[in-house]
């Protein structure tokens, strides 16, 4: 089987559209042209019927030295020119898993699961940039298949690919996929303190230490305390990672 075509399961394949189906488009691009106008984030989207990217946003990161219309005339193709063998191999490994974990979601509740995952891109300048994708139905078929998704693509703030995730719309629990042994692990949604959120959302907006302490009317060394323990809580070493972190993970 070629590259590109295992990135498509056969359990999700689409033969017909029905006007069931074509009843949910309704002019759904112009909220996407309006939100890739307002992130920095690249965004495109996935036709899962037509095999190809049917958007890719001008948002630089995810084009790798490409145009959005070069990328979208690439297709999937793009994967195989800018992403490393190794993590080649991983992205089509990470389509079966998710696909299979799909196939036994309910269909009433598929739409609300996401998954998220990393890897590296090859830039044109031959740098190796480690992203984060993010992937989420947008339309579903009558039948219950992926027929277009929405994928967001940030900078990853972990240190290696991989680092498989599934996430629920309103759930507690992450599931995250051990690669090693071969199946899902349920971990609880850490969670943060009032004061964790006050702390990583004036850090956002700038505040030093001394300020946060003026701000929320306690000594600079009782925000360093929160802050140690905020680095700990998150397995991190700086408020960058932290705020990053948090923002990944849906915590803020």
């Amino acid at each position: 089987m070629s590259p590109l075509k295992q990135f498509f399961s056969a359990s999700n394949r689409i033969d017909t559209i029905s006007d069931h189906d074509k009843k949910q488009l309704n002019s759904y691009h112009e909220i996407i042209y309006a939100f890739s106008r307002t992130t920095n984030a690249s965004i495109y989207i996935i036709d899962y019927e037509k095999k190809e990217f049917e958007y890719v946003s001008e948002n630089p990161l995810f084009l790798c030295g490409h145009s959005a219309e070069e990328v979208m005339q690439l297709g999937y193709a793009f994967y195989l020119k800018n992403v490393p063998s190794e993590d080649l191999q991983l992205l089509i490994q990470i389509n079966k898993i998710g696909f299979d974990f799909f196939d036994r979601i309910p269909v009433a509740e598929r739409r609300f699961y996401s998954i998220s995952y990393d890897f590296h891109l090859i830039t044109d300048e031959k740098e190796r940039k480690l992203v984060n994708q993010k992937l989420t139905p947008i339309f579903l078929t009558e039948t219950g298949k992926i027929w277009k998704a929405l994928c967001i693509v940030t900078h990853s703030h972990e240190k290696v690919a991989g680092n498989i995730k599934v996430y629920k719309k309103w759930g507690l629990d992450i599931l995250r996929y051990d690669l090693l042994q071969g199946r899902w692990k349920t971990n609880k949604k850490i969670d943060l303190t009032f004061r964790d959120v006050q702390i990583l959302e004036l850090s956002m907006r700038s505040y030093t230490i001394n300020e946060i302490a003026a701000e929320l009317f306690l000594s600079p060394d009782t925000i360093k305390f929160h802050r140690r323990k905020l680095f700990k809580k998150l397995d991190v070493s700086s408020m960058s990672e932290a705020i990053f972190f948090a923002e990944a993970n849906k915590l803020i």
